[in-house]
């Protein structure tokens, strides 16, 4: 039985990535191999396994923001993203930084790294800026290292209507938008 499930994960898998090099854009498509010429064969596999589950966006303009947010709570808005700390997530007063990187998935890093709440944190995350390749499958936010592998799911709701995703914040680290 788990071989079968093993063989149909394998076989899927294999399908969807045959048929994301065919769209003319997206993740593995022309677009994103054509830009991949003449680059070290190694970025070439890092961009691949990195881009494998994330969106991919045309790029935005960076932007930082650092505010100092206490036990009353308070949001940050970063580029077309936004961070809700709720009343009584936070002890005492926290300065905070969040950085929206130029690039081609939708992250931010939000830090102290490591800062943790009472009270989950809301992260809203925009993809309006992203090509969904034309697959209405809910988008999600993903917990990452800096280089954007994926380490965990958060538990995510899709406003396909604004085009935003929120997940819930236990910690503080780097997020992404991704499938």
């Amino acid at each position: 039985m788990k071989a079968n499930r093993f063989l149909v994960s394998v076989l899927a898998g294999g399908a969807t990535v045959a048929a994301l090099s065919c769209a003319d854009s997206g993740p593995f498509g022309p677009r994103f191999l054509a830009s991949m010429r003449g680059a070290p064969p190694g970025l070439l596999v890092d961009s691949l396994a990195r881009s494998a589950g994330l969106l991919w966006c045309s790029a935005l303009p960076y932007d930082s923001v650092t505010a100092t947010i206490g036990p009353a709570g308070g949001t940050l808005q970063v580029g077309p993203h936004a961070l809700s700390v709720p009343s009584g997530a936070l002890d005492a007063p926290v300065t905070i930084t969040a950085v929206a990187p130029s690039d081609t998935a939708n992250h931010v890093r939000l830090r102290p790294e490591g800062l943790t709440f009472r009270l989950p944190a809301s992260l809203r995350l925009s993809y309006a800026n992203c090509d969904l390749l034309g697959v209405p499958l809910p988008k999600r936010i993903v917990y990452t290292t800096d280089t954007l592998v994926t380490l965990e799911y958060v538990p995510s709701v899709d406003d396909v209507a604004s085009q935003t995703v929120a997940g819930q914040l236990r910690h503080f680290s780097d997020y992404a938008v991704a499938w």
